[in-house]
């Protein structure tokens, strides 16, 4: 049996990967091989499975760290891959227009869709950037303080969708390039750090259905008037979380108290990544909250540039919300 120990532990408690310059060029075959039509559509049922496929080929070491991942998250529910054959000098100018996506292959988005699919599936909502698969978080002129992928300034920390009953499981962010000055970051923080900072009467009280997240922007008035739910879901020694601090608002007195100590608990143990080109972050959506750190984008084509996937472990769980079969939540 794989136990958590054989996984790559660092003495910070991040689990993390380099590859290896023969596990780079296998990597790279099998994008070559994914982006040999560049007028396939990454949306398309035909390319999601060509990739699945091609999947199953990614290097061992590769595929061992993310199957363990899947079991074992650790205490930090972060896993960082470096090393994906992103080569910066071959990349476009970044994007910076509202709702980018990637709609044709390229070696980013290839890599990224590989990695993404040996976790489980790639999935995404109809009513966030049309529901592409691989999406692009770049800064846009004029939404400098917005709260979402478009925005520069301080990205408060939250569970991705998590007014959503089928958020995703999994959020994975590859690096195309970073800002400027290299001080955006991405900020993690971990139920399973925090967990011991909080007393039991405010453990207690986060998980009852004290608490209202309302829907981003993004998803515009589709989505029906959120019902009041636990923050915190599951066994109690080890709890699933479910906050956004910029979208969850606590309904009395008490839960306004659990709430503010969650949050600070939470500040106490929050980690910062500095990405660089080829990095990927895979952040377990279940224990996990992520938020960015504040840069100034020039708008020059050399802004930061990550790309993102959506993974859902269990397709016959969210089965009745897909159109025929596909990889789109509506």
């Amino acid at each position: 049996m794989t136990s958590q120990m054989d996984a790559p532990v660092n003495t910070d408690g991040t689990i993390s990967l380099e590859l290896t310059e023969d596990e780079r060029h296998a990597v790279r075959r099998l994008t070559t091989t994914l982006t040999a039509n560049p007028l396939a559509l990454i949306d398309g049922t035909e390319w999601v499975q060509q990739a699945l496929d091609l999947s199953c080929e990614l290097p061992l070491r590769l595929r061992e760290a993310l199957r363990r991942f899947r079991r074992h998250p650790g205490a930090e529910a972060v896993l960082l891959v470096r090393g994906l054959p992103v080569d910066e000098n071959d990349l476009p100018p970044t994007p910076n227009v509202p709702g980018s996506v990637e709609k044709h292959p390229t070696t980013p988005a290839a890599a990224l869709a590989l990695t993404s699919l040996q976790l489980g599936d790639v999935t995404a909502f109809r009513q966030e950037k049309g529901g592409a698969l691989v999406q692009n978080v770049v800064p846009v002129p004029g939404k400098e303080d917005f709260q979402g992928n478009a925005g520069s300034t301080t990205l408060t920390m939250h569970v991705e969708n998590a007014f959503h009953t089928h958020r995703p499981d999994y959020v994975a962010l590859l690096c195309l390039r970073n800002d400027h000055d290299n001080v955006a970051g991405l900020r993690t923080a971990s139920v399973r750090t925090a967990l011991s900072l909080l007393s039991p009467e405010m453990r207690a009280v986060l998980g009852e259905p004290r608490f209202i997240t309302d829907a981003p922007p993004s998803f515009g008035d589709s989505v029906p008037s959120a019902k009041p739910c636990a923050l915190l879901n599951g066994a109690p020694e080890d709890p699933d979380i479910v906050v956004d601090f910029h979208a969850t608002q606590p309904q009395d007195e008490v839960a306004a108290a659990a709430f503010r100590a969650l949050g600070d608990a939470l500040d106490q143990v929050r980690r910062t990544f500095i990405l660089r080109t080829g990095d990927l972050a895979i952040v377990d959506n279940r224990l996990a909250l992520h938020g960015r750190t504040a840069f100034k984008p020039r708008y020059d084509g050399r802004d930061r540039w990550l790309q993102r996937t959506y993974i859902h472990l269990d397709a016959r769980r969210t089965r009745p919300y897909r159109e025929a079969n596909g990889n789109v939540l509506s």
